[in-house]
């Protein structure tokens, strides 16, 4: 008698504004039906805010702006479950390794990998074959709050989740 599949859930987005919406309204579907934990589900939903807007200003077009695509691109987003989360993975056609930035206080972006690497269990990227591009993927632990860093001694204790949430209601706006 064979396993049963693991299940997993695709799907293809237009890289338009909107994918980073419709991504966060599929993942938390998706996680409901898994019966996976409310506070894990919130992560994912940040994480895959960040990774989806991330894919949105990679799956531009390489060249100057007057050689556009008429049609926008294609970004792909795969959930999995693993024994201790899920696995998100976006996929956009730039082929460029994603790179934390360190953006300025006032920057009003350039925090979603630094946020996906303070967040995630693990994260990382590979190949998008055969098609052109990379995936970029975190995994999410079904309790999260069991698994953030705890500040050095004479520092600040911060919330992840908490500046995720505020980042995304910005970016909502």
């Amino acid at each position: 008698m064979s396993q049963p599949l693991t299940p997993v859930s695709d799907l293809a987005l237009a890289a338009t504004p909107n994918a980073a919406y419709w991504a966060r309204c599929h993942t938390v579907d998706v996680l409901r039906r898994w019966a996976f934990p409310t506070e894990g589900t919130e992560v994912a939903r940040l994480l895959v805010s960040e990774l989806t807007t991330n894919a949105i200003e990679h799956a531009r077009p390489l060249g100057p702006p007057e050689a556009a695509q008429p049609a926008p691109d294609v970004i792909l987003l795969r959930l999995w479950p693993t024994p201790t989360g899920v696995v998100l993975q976006v996929g956009d056609n730039d082929p460029r390794p994603p790179t934390p930035q360190s953006p300025s206080d006032s920057a009003l972006g350039g925090r979603g990998l630094l946020l996906t690497a303070t967040m995630a269990t693990r994260w990382g990227y590979h190949p998008r074959r055969p098609h052109p591009g990379k995936f970029v993927w975190a995994e999410v632990p079904a309790r999260p709050s069991a698994t953030f860093r705890k500040p050095a001694d004479g520092q600040r204790e911060s919330n992840p989740l908490l500046l995720g949430q505020v980042l995304t209601a910005l970016r909502e706006l």
